[in-house]
Parts: structure tokens; sequence; C-alpha cells
């Protein structure tokens, strides 16, 4: 006799659409090489062929002065403390020579919720970057966006707009961590909640700007936010189309204010293979080496991803909650290799670059 998930599995390979409840049964049910091996199915259905790409970049924390208060962050400095900084241009000029010098084609601007950076810093920040240099700027999670608006007293598709003509080519899918209000308030206070951090999405959709979406998971939801985390970006995708990626990660408890156990990697797994299965409108899914390691990596091609995201010569956050795995470009090269696939560079909107 069949398991009780097994038809759910059966109608996901299908290509047919997955409800709540159906989803829900799988990521609480089903055994995790069964789950694999539909989602790397549906990787393969859509991503004929064997091949994983990647992107050159850098991500370039411009602030690390923040006023949202998340639980979960070691990388903060509240305003009134010690230790914050604004990163002045000379630095920025330096870091963005060295990401085009190491082939990188694009930068991630994040910072955070800076009282004391009005519009015109992000507008004159913009201009700087893309005046001098020839760099696609992937920038702003849409908390910050959605802050900026606040205290400029603009609508956000004024402000998108005004950060698009400064320069802005694409949104991070930052400040997601799990799209459900009860959640967001027991870790991230002050940060903007669910329906905008959509709302924001939306906005800069309709204006013709592709952002990707995240999910942090780990920490104090349930397997019922994860879902329904999920199907929030599906039916936001399903308007607009401008996802174009979906990047899962797992909270790092390190020198945060969050003490749980590490998601493990068996967890970690499943909710990526899910994610393949549920998400059946956005193309691309994203391996977290930064938070996973390359092992683990490599075994999530096989669970669904078709990317492994940045080589990301500066990362920051994650690091100061105290993970360090580091990939350089060779590395990662080798590591889809040996893994069976052939390792392809690509820009932000999943253009190959190189072949």
């Amino acid at each position: 006799m069949s398991p009780t998930w097994q038809p759910i599995l059966d109608k996901a390979a299908d290509h047919q659409r997955l409800d709540f409840n159906e989803a829900l049964c799988l990521l609480n049910d089903a055994e995790l090489p069964a789950l694999g091996a539909v989602a790397g199915k549906l990787r393969h259905d859509r991503h004929q062929q064997p091949v994983v790409t990647y992107v050159v970049d850098r991500n370039i924390n411009y602030t690390n002065i923040c006023m949202s208060g998340c639980r979960f962050c070691a990388f903060h400095t509240s305003p009134e403390k010690n230790g914050g900084y604004v990163l002045g241009k000379d630095t920025l000029r330096c870091k963005i020579e060295e990401t085009l010098a190491l082939g990188g084609t694009q930068i991630l601007l994040q910072g955070g919720m800076n009282p004391d950076l009005g519009l015109d810093y992000y507008v004159d920040l913009l201009h700087f970057i893309k005046t001098e240099f020839q760099v696609h700027i992937h920038g702003f999670s849409p908390p910050e966006i959605a802050y900026l608006a606040e205290k400029s007293g603009k609508a956000l598709p004024a402000i998108i707009d005004v950060l698009i003509q400064a320069g802005l080519g694409s949104i991070p899918g930052g400040g997601a961590e799990i799209l459900d209000d009860d959640i967001r308030r027991q870790i991230s206070p002050n940060k903007c909640n669910a329906a905008t951090w959509l709302d924001v999405m939306q906005t800069a959709h309709s204006l013709g700007l592709r952002t990707t979406a995240t999910m942090m998971f780990g920490h104090v939801e349930r397997p019922a936010h994860i879902i329904a985390h999920l199907l929030k970006l599906r039916d936001l995708q399903d308007h607009t189309g401008g996802f174009t990626a979906f990047i899962p990660w797992t909270f790092q408890p390190r020198n945060t204010n969050i003490q749980v156990e590490p998601a493990t990697a068996v967890e970690y797994l499943k909710v990526l293979a899910i994610s393949r299965l549920v998400l059946d409108n956005v193309d691309n899914l994203q391996a977290s080496w930064v938070t996973q390691g390359a092992k683990i990596v490599q075994l999530a091609l096989a669970f669904g991803a078709n990317d492994l995201g940045s080589t990301m010569i500066e990362e920051n956050v994650v690091a100061a909650a105290g993970v360090n795995f580091r990939l350089p470009r060779e590395e990662m090269v080798r590591l889809i290799e040996n893994a069976g696939y052939k390792a392809v560079q690509r820009d932000c909107f999943y253009n190959w670059i190189s072949a």
C-alpha cells in the first residue's frame, strides 16, 4: 500500500498545481529521496540542458546602521550605538573596481533602515556608480524601499521610479524572512509587514523591474508558515511574472537573539525540493552555498536547484552570524562540474554570459 503522500507527489510530477494542504502534507510526511526525485524531474523538465548557472558579483553593505531591530541579525548596529558606518565613495570605487577586475557583472547593494539617509543619498549613490562604472545594480530590499518611502512621504511607485531613473536595475528579495505578520513581529518588529513586502515587489514588477524572492526559515516558523509563504509568492508571480528566481536559506543562530538549533541539511533539502514543486511559475531555484557549504550545495542540484547564485566576492551579514563558507569562482565551477553539470556564468536576468 502506497503512503498517503504518494498521490500528491505523483500529481506534482505530472505538473499539476498543488494546493496548501497538499504541499503541507509533502513537507510534513514525504520521504526525502522521493521528494528530491520529483523536484529533480521538474527541474530537468524546465531546464533540459545539463547546465548550472552562477553570477560573479559582490555584496556591498553600504551601511550597517539599521533601526529594524531584527532579532536574527548579527550584522547591524543600531543608530545610538558605536560601530556604525556609511561607506564613502572612495571605498565604493575600490570595491567595484575589484569586482569588475574579477569578471563581475553586477553589485548587490544592501544596507538597512538607516534614519540618517534620505532619498537624495540613494539617488546620489546610484548616479555615482552608474556614472563611473558599467555595472548592473541589484539593490535595496523591499524593507529598505518601504522605509525610504515612509520617510520621504512619497508613494512606492514614485520612489521606485526615482531609483530606476538613477540607475537601479533590479531588486533583491531580502527582508522577506517569512511572509507572516505574527512571525515578523517576533523576529523583525520594526520591519515592513508581509503585505508591504509584496506591494513593493508588485509595484517594481509593474514598472518593469525584475526581482528575486527569498525565504529565511529554521527559526520560529512552523511548516504551515513555509507553505503559506511559497503560495503568496506564487500568487504574485501569477499576476506579474516579475520574479526571476527564488532563494530559500536557513537561519544562522550564532551571535543572534534567537536561540534555536540550526536547521539540518535534511530540512534544507526538503524545503528546497518543496519550493521547486510549489513554485511552478518561477523558472530558477537557487541553492544557498553561503549557509550550507559546498557539499550540501552539490546535493541541492539533485533536489531542484539549477543555480548556485553569486560567487560573493564579499559577504558580511551571514558571516557576522559565524558562518564563513567561501566559494571562489574556480571552486564553484569545479563543484558544478563534479556534480555532472556544465557551469555557465550568467547575468542578473539569467542570460548566459559564457558557455
